[in-house]
């Protein structure tokens, strides 16, 4: 028998910040290498779906079918990479030149939020985010004069995804790694071997991994969605 105990220390953890986000843009055959995405300020990860549609028989409620789950998300940043404006609907037709209107290509993305407890602060670890089969939708962009109150433009981006296989299970858009159950050496090795590929090293480019890669890399009982 176990009494439950609640607020031990260690245990009063939270989530923070968003940084280290790199895009990886689809050619439609598969993902290119990731690019560094500075100035990113949010992202704000939107599930829907999932909604009951109740069936009735005998005059009672006979049982719930479920809509499907799908995931979008916001992203707000000051500037965005060059790889990024044809995944945003432009195209470069001369050097310094681009139009709008144009096809959207597909893209993923991969960021880090810092994971925080009442001992260790923000250095207690961080959780890997990874978002794939993402489009976005066009976007406002309000420009307004300097003033003496001046402040960057900051853009918005809406994002609808398409899911991707995964061994076993549903498809998914998203995966999420948290660093702080990679607790031996031999865990925190392959969690260094993630990272590297993700988000490149001196040996390898920056690549967008697939769920099932990622499984196999690091092991199945790491991996949390």
């Amino acid at each position: 028998m176990s009494k439950l105990v609640w607020d031990k220390e260690g245990e009063h953890l939270y989530e923070t910040g968003v940084k280290n986000c790199a895009l990886y843009v689809h050619d439609g055959k598969k993902y290119g290498n990731g690019v560094a995405w500075n100035g990113i300020t949010g992202i704000t990860e939107s599930p829907s779906g999932a909604e009951a549609s109740p069936l009735y028989a005998d005059d009672t409620k006979y049982l719930n079918l479920y809509s499907v789950e799908e995931l979008g998300a916001t992203v707000e940043a000051y500037t965005y990479p060059d790889e990024f404006a044809e995944c945003d609907g432009s195209a470069s037709v001369a050097t310094g030149v681009t139009i709008g209107q144009q096809n959207r290509k597909t893209f993923g993305l991969a960021y880090k939020t810092v994971v925080g407890n009442d001992t260790e602060a923000n250095d207690y670890g961080y959780k890997i985010h990874i978002i794939y089969g993402a489009k976005a939708s066009p976007s406002e962009k309000a420009y307004a004069t300097i003033n003496d109150s001046p402040e960057a433009i900051t853009f918005s981006w809406e994002l609808t995804t398409t899911p991707v296989e995964i061994t076993g299970y549903k498809k998914t858009a998203s995966v999420t790694i948290d660093t702080t159950k990679f607790t031996t050496e031999e865990a925190k090795n392959k969690l260094k071997s993630l990272e590297d590929k993700l988000f490149g090293s001196e040996n390898e480019e920056p690549t967008l991994l697939m769920p099932n890669e990622i499984i196999t890399l690091i092991g199945k009982n790491v991996v949390s969605g």
